[in-house]
């Protein structure tokens, strides 16, 4: 069955909803639709639907059982260069993670102005809507605009029953599944290719970080946030 976007807002207001053009022309003229034709339509906050195309609008026919996730997995996620971020959002949304923060590292080649960093976060959360339709999620992770350390840290203060990882595999690091196994709110922190710096660990550690290894092998930083995401989901229950 064909997967759709709906805002929550629309779904609250009416048991009909009208298409945007681009969505009706792609259901038509793209994927050859017709009216009568049944689709899921997920709000990106969990909710599922059965909805029924009628013309230029979908009827809303019941909800569906809405998926529980076992952990809230925060992966912040310094930023690289290219699409690299691009392909970290995407695959972070299909292994599940809640949310993604970019993070302005010290080290991190990349550097973003407001203005860039605001339109780069709005392409992220496009490209998170579209993965969670292809995947078959029905809630979308919460995609920020880059923040630096003080913006993570606000986070977790906000947040105090959230572990903190810290993905630094230096003297008296812990593995990355020992530590992360029996939690259900986690927050994994990965650097940029150079690692992070004395600075960003000393802040790190006095907020509650604990510093987590995976192994031997060198990774680059965007295999390194989806291997240490797949790890925490994995001894957790929601992969695998």
């Amino acid at each position: 069955m064909h997967r759709l976007f709906v805002p929550p807002d629309q779904l609250a207001a009416s048991a009909r909803v009208k298409l945007a053009a681009e969505q009706s022309r792609h259901l038509v003229a793209v994927l050859r639709l017709q009216s009568g034709a049944e689709l899921e339509v997920f709000d990106g906050r969990g909710g599922r639907f059965r909805a029924v195309l009628a013309g230029d609008e979908l009827e809303i026919r019941e909800a569906l059982p809405s998926e529980r996730r076992r952990v809230d997995a925060v992966l912040v996620q310094a930023l690289a260069k290219g699409e690299k971020m691009d392909l970290v959002v995407k695959k972070a949304t299909e292994l599940g993670a809640t949310r993604v923060v970019p993070l302005a590292s010290e080290r991190a080649i990349v550097r973003l102005e407001r203005g860039r960093g605001e339109a780069r976060a709005e392409r992220w959360r496009r490209i998170a809507q579209e993965a969670a339709r292809q995947c078959g999620r029905a809630d979308v992770p919460r995609v920020d605009e880059p923040l630096g350390w003080d913006g993570v840290v606000s986070l977790l203060r906000s947040e105090p029953d959230r572990r903190a990882l810290l993905l630094d595999p230096g003297e008296g690091a812990v593995r990355l599944g020992d530590a992360a196994r029996g939690l259900s709110r986690v927050l994994i922190a990965v650097g940029p290719e150079g690692g992070f710096s004395p600075e960003e660990r000393r802040r790190a550690q006095e907020n509650g970080f604990l510093s987590v290894a995976m192994g031997p092998l060198v990774l680059r930083t965007e295999t390194a946030g989806l291997a240490a995401l797949a790890v925490v989901l994995h001894v957790n229950g929601e992969l695998g």
